[in-house]
């Protein structure tokens, strides 16, 4: 496990939270939609806010050491809906 993996796993906690939160997250999201938001600015926004409170909690450099490793997860299809073909 990387580095930033195992401050990603830690700053999430439980599992029972990180999918309570999910789901929060997701209502939200759905909600935002529902109400003309568009997906593209909602979801901008979100990250953002994420991040926001990540680095308030943490600061800069915990954080930059998180998010250093999302465009590898990206690519690998961590973050996709869809089955990958």
């Amino acid at each position: 496990m990387s580095l930033s993996t195992a401050i990603s796993l830690h700053l999430l906690g439980s599992a029972e939270s990180r999918i309570a939160a999910l789901d929060y997250v997701s209502e939200a999201f759905a909600e935002a939609v529902l109400d003309g938001v568009e997906v593209e600015a909602f979801a901008e926004a979100a990250i953002a806010t994420a991040l926001r409170e990540l680095v308030a909690a943490h600061g800069e450099e915990r954080v930059a050491d998180i998010v250093q490793s999302f465009p590898e997860r990206v690519r690998a299809g961590e973050f996709s809906s869809r089955l990958r073909q």
